[in-house]
């Protein structure tokens, strides 16, 4: 309590409220201290967003910030995060500390060091399969590209094949396609009968010239995978190429929606962290805890994606394990891209795809 005998002298209750005032910044700055050293340490991972944010959520995120005693901000990237990990190094401002990049992107940013190496060591890391390995990448699932269709459209025979795709008369329909060459080149050869093991070195002037033909008929370029569940749920569109799990969201919540893996093109996406990130030791326990057989069995239950760990599938139910693209009967369908040639042609393949799009 302030005393009456310092109100009647304003000299005096002035020095005393400047003392006050004093010590309780000294106290501020004192406790300014002890507040970052319990601050919990923070870190932001970035994944492809839409249906993969809950799983990944669940299965990776939420359980290491337990584990470890961080914060994580758990955020959507750009589809294919490549030219903003590389503006991200070149200027050292980070968006993502751990981001998820898929086996091309590695391809195309491993020989620029552009990415930070991994720490290989322990037992989860060393059960990765070989394909998902590299000095600065675990590749933590497989997806695939396939055709999916509404069934309130075609019934149950729906396109089977991209050349069934590209059959306008048989398969009368609103189309969408992925504003992007990879795998829409691919599909176009395949539409255009080019065999499986013939795709690579792909022939771009065959490919645009089948392009062209379905060009006129496409309703909708799509530029992310949430935008594929979206059209496929509302029925925007009545066949789409979309990721497998985009489309199996759709079918498990109860919409007249079909797949077909005929054809179907797979690839690995996995997390790397980009060269120079101030929070490099943290995110490569993050990595690490990504590589564990039973979280990667929980993601793969949730979002149907095939894991990297094969001791996972110890770990993921029967009936949920025959929806992922390395089931046997999925598998055998499937052409796996070629990541080492997008590597060195991407850049050339979006530049002339961009040009075709306006043309």
């Amino acid at each position: 309590m302030i005393d009456p005998k310092t109100l009647r002298d304003p000299l005096r209750y002035a020095i005393g409220r400047r003392q006050v005032l004093a010590a309780a910044a000294g106290l501020a700055a004192a406790a300014t201290p002890l507040a970052r050293a319990f601050a919990k340490e923070t870190m932001t991972v970035a994944d492809p967003g839409g249906a993969w944010t809950g799983p990944c959520a669940d299965a990776f995120v939420k359980p290491f910030e337990k584990e470890a005693g961080v914060e994580i901000n758990h955020i959507a990237r750009q589809h294919y995060p490549s030219v903003e990990i590389k503006a991200n190094v070149e200027t050292k401002t980070y968006t993502w500390d751990v981001v998820i990049a898929t086996d091309a992107d590695v391809n195309e940013l491993s020989p620029q060091k552009l990415l930070e190496p991994l720490d290989w060591s322990g037992e989860d890391m060393a059960q990765i399969m070989p394909e998902a390995r590299k000095p600065g990448w675990l590749g933590s699932d497989i997806y695939a590209t396939i055709i999916a269709y509404r069934t309130d459209k075609f019934g149950k025979n729906g396109p089977q094949s991209w050349a069934d795709f590209w059959n306008v008369e048989k398969f009368p329909g609103r189309r969408a396609m992925h504003k992007h060459p990879i795998d829409m080149l691919e599909v176009a050869l395949l539409a255009d009968g080019v065999p499986k093991d013939k795709i690579y070195p792909i022939d771009m002037d065959r490919a645009f010239k089948k392009l062209d033909q379905i060009k006129p008929h496409v309703d909708v370029w799509w530029t992310g995978g949430a935008q594929t569940t979206e059209m496929l749920q509302s029925g925007e569109i009545d066949m789409i190429p979309t990721w497998n799990a985009r489309a199996q969201v759709v079918i498990d919540a109860g919409k007249p929606v079909e797949l077909s893996w005929n054809q179907g093109i797979y690839a690995l996406e996995g997390w790397v962290i980009p060269k120079g990130d101030p929070k490099v030791e943290l995110g490569k326990k993050f990595v690490k805890f990504c590589a564990n057989a039973k979280r990667q069995a929980q993601f793969a239950s949730l979002l149907p994606y095939g894991p990297t760990n094969p001791r996972a599938y110890d770990h993921i139910p029967k009936e949920r394990a025959k929806y992922l693209p390395t089931a046997p009967d999925n598998f055998k369908l499937l052409l796996q891209s070629n990541t080492e040639w997008w590597g060195k042609n991407k850049e050339k393949a979006i530049e002339r795809f961009n040009a075709w799009l306006l043309a």
